[in-house]
C-alpha cells in the first residue's frame, strides 16, 4: 500500500510549476477576499512575472477572476463545484470500504466502520472475517452509545467540554456491564487518553466478552467524521494482538483521512 507521503513521491519527480500553481490557489483560498499580484508574490516569494503568468492561466480557465476595478485576484465558484463532484462520488464509506476489508483480512478480525449521527454511533459498513466462528456482533445500521464504545469515545473527542457534560447527562448513561464508565470524570480520563494515543478502546463497556479498538477518521478540515474498529471476542483481543495491530488499524485510518483531503498539521 502506497504511503500517502512517501513512495510514489519519491519515485516520480514532482513538476514545479504546477505545484507553485497550486501554492496560489491555496493562499487565494486561506485568504478570504482578493489579493493585489504583489501581495500574493510576498506571500509565497515568487518573482511577480511568474505568479502574473500563472494567475492569467487560472482565469484563462475559469478559476480565478480580477477586479476591474482594484486588479485584485480572487478564487471563482469552480473549484467548489469540482469538490461537490468529488464528495458525491467519494464519501466516507466508500473511501474506506476496500481498506476495511484489508484490514480485515490481514487482522483475522471483524472491522467496522461508524459514524456520529445524533450523538449516537451508527455502524455504516461491516467486514467479518472469513472463517471465524466467533465474529462481532455488529451490523450495518445497528446504534449504539458513544460513551461505552471505541468508536463513540473519539466522537466525543469533537465535542467542547460543555457540551460534552450536557451529552451525558442528557445521555442518561446505563452500566451495561463492571466496566462501563458512566460518570464525567471517568470519561473525560479516558478521551484524555484517547488524545494522547490517538486512538480509543473499548474493554467489554458495551457488553461483556466483546472488545476492540478503533481509530480516528478526519475529513480536510480535521474534524472527526467517521471511526474504524477492529473487533472481537476478549479471548482473541488480547494485549498482544492490540500491539501487534494497532500501528496497522492507524495507518489505515490515516490512508482513509488522506483520501478525504486531511493532511496532519491541519488543526
Amino acid at each position: 500500500m502506497d504511503n500517502p507521503d512517501g513512495s510514489r513521491k519519491k519515485q516520480v519527480k514532482s513538476n514545479q510549476s504546477v505545484g507553485k500553481m497550486l501554492k496560489i490557489i491555496e493562499e487565494l483560498a486561506f485568504a478570504r477576499q482578493p489579493m493585489r499580484l504583489q501581495d500574493l508574490s510576498d506571500r509565497l516569494a515568487l518573482n511577480p512575472a511568474t505568479a502574473l503568468r500563472f494567475l492569467s492561466t487560472l482565469v484563462e480557465n475559469g478559476y480565478v477572476f480580477q477586479e476591474p476595478q482594484t486588479l485584485k485576484y480572487g478564487l471563482t465558484m469552480k473549484l467548489c463545484g469540482i469538490a461537490d463532484h468529488i464528495s458525491s462520488a467519494n464519501s466516507v464509506r466508500e473511501a474506506a470500504r476496500p481498506l476495511l476489508q484489508e484490514l480485515s483480512s490481514k487482522c483475522g478480525e471483524s472491522v467496522c466502520l461508524a459514524i456520529d449521527e445524533n450523538m449516537c454511533a451508527v455502524y455504516i459498513d461491516v467486514v467479518n472475517a472469513a472463517g471465524q466462528m466467533l465474529t462481532a456482533m455488529h451490523r450495518i445500521g445497528k446504534r449504539a452509545p458513544l460513551y461505552c464504545t471505541g468508536v463513540g469515545k473519539l466522537f466525543l473527542l469533537n465535542y467542547a467540554p460543555d457540551r460534552l457534560a450536557e451529552y451525558l447527562d442528557g445521555a442518561h448513561p446505563e452500566r451495561f456491564t463492571a466496566n462501563t464508565i458512566t460518570t464525567l470524570p471517568e470519561l473525560a480520563a479516558e478521551l484524555e487518553a484517547a488524545t494522547r494515543l490517538g486512538m480509543a478502546y473499548d474493554n467489554e463497556e458495551c457488553e461483556i466478552g466483546a472488545k476492540c479498538i478503533a481509530a480516528p477518521i478526519r475529513d480536510y478540515t480535521g474534524k472527526i467524521v467517521a471511526a474504524m474498529s477492529i473487533t472481537g471476542p476478549q479471548v482473541r483481543i488480547t494485549d498482544e494482538f492490540v500491539e501487534k495491530y494497532k500501528p496497522l488499524l492507524l495507518e489505515y485510518a490515516s490512508q482513509i483521512s488522506y483520501r478525504l483531503g486531511y493532511s496532519e498539521g491541519i488543526l
